[in-house]
């Protein structure tokens, strides 16, 4: 006679395993799925999605397609525009990303020249952009567009004599962004209340995990190199954006948001090249498609995601000046996601480093000896 006693507690261990997966998975999806709440003004993307925009117009009037979509690379800066502080500081750290997309851009050109020098420059772009945005405390997207300036320069196809024409684009759209952050400015300072702008103290582990970052960033780039992706930077940018999360959780969360934004992503991009837009179109494009992200980011970024794709690839290809035929943009948008799902999986690796104590102990020796040195 069998004994049933063993029988019934195994049920109820598989009823307790079964009522928790279910828990689990419900959860993993609330996160995913859920909308939140904007916690900015209503014109906020309006804006930005004019000031970035513009010089596309202005580039479609002339029939200077590839100048214009460089130069609205440059006014992203007006993303780090800040919602707290007074004038002065709100202009100054408009300016002072526009002088390092404006740096981080010219040695990316410059570096493509003599490849050997690709690397080291990444590394000394990335941990800067990630050390300068933590020690000041940026909200996102931080150094993001900085450093994605930076790694689109590493491989944008120019030759030596279009060095200063490219780098003045760039700075063209960075001192518009400035420009068109002095109105907005006094227009937000008008209008809603003036919060104090944060004090700059150091604080711990800034450097440790500023060289982890930099470190799986350059390490996603290295890997999509090594495998010949066409546009590898993709795999650094993708990389940088997750592995910033504070908490394993966010990482986790991010990396499914720009997973599945990203397969979406690359087929709206797909479907959108595949019109054979008009300049005027393109520029349409880019405007609508910023707005859509300005609107979406703050709420759900997995939606965000979805026009963060096509836009990236929009600036790489028609910034690019080669005209697209129809195996060029499938290839493309097939490469955007293969890189994505690499920056992807090392910035889970890196998060794990990052929230790993004993993995972190040389590295915060290091920084004390810093500190202690130098501080």
């Amino acid at each position: 006679m069998v004994d049933s006693k063993p029988m019934s507690s195994l049920k109820r261990w598989f009823a307790i395993f079964k009522v928790f997966i279910a828990n689990f998975i419900n959860s993993e999806l609330t996160h995913l799925t859920t909308v939140n709440k904007s916690r900015r003004p209503w014109h906020i993307p309006l804006f930005s999605a004019t000031t970035i925009s513009f010089p596309v117009f202005v580039s479609a009037y002339f029939d200077a397609l590839s100048a214009g979509i460089i130069s609205s690379l440059g006014a992203m800066v007006i993303l780090n525009l800040p919602l707290v502080g007074k004038l002065p500081y709100r202009l100054v750290t408009v300016m002072a990303w526009g002088f390092g997309m404006s740096l981080c851009f010219a040695l990316g050109l410059m570096a493509q020249q003599i490849p050997i020098l690709i690397f080291p420059i990444f590394v000394l772009i990335s941990l800067s952009v990630v050390l300068f945005s933590r020690y000041y405390q940026q909200p996102p997207p931080g150094g993001l567009f900085i450093m994605m300036a930076g790694a689109i320069a590493l491989f944008m196809p120019i030759t030596l004599a279009q060095l200063p024409h490219t780098i003045g684009l760039i700075m063209l759209g960075s001192a518009f962004a400035v420009l068109m952050a002095l109105p907005y400015s006094l227009f937000l300072l008008l209008t809603r209340e003036c919060k104090p702008a944060p004090i700059y103290t150091y604080q711990e582990d800034t450097i440790s995990e500023s060289v982890i970052v930099a470190g799986f960033v350059t390490l996603s780039l290295s890997i999509a190199v090594m495998l010949n992706m066409s546009h590898p930077y993709w795999a650094a940018v993708s990389c940088f954006i997750i592995i910033q999360g504070i908490h394993l959780r966010t990482i986790w969360i991010k990396q499914a948001h720009r997973l599945l934004g990203t397969l979406v992503g690359a087929g709206l991009a797909s479907w959108m090249m595949s019109w054979g837009l008009s300049v005027w179109g393109v520029a349409a494009s880019v405007l609508m498609m910023i707005l859509c992200i300005e609107s979406l980011v703050d709420r759900h970024y997995g939606l965000a995601v979805i026009f963060i794709t096509p836009l990236t690839i929009f600036i790489a290809e028609y910034g690019s000046g080669v005209p697209l035929v129809e195996q060029a943009y499938k290839h493309v948008t097939y490469v955007r996601l293969v890189d994505t799902a690499i920056g992807c999986m090392v910035a889970l690796a890196g998060g794990v480093v990052m929230h790993s104590t004993n993995l972190r102990v040389p590295l915060r020796r290091m920084e004390n000896w810093l500190l202690a040195r130098f501080g």
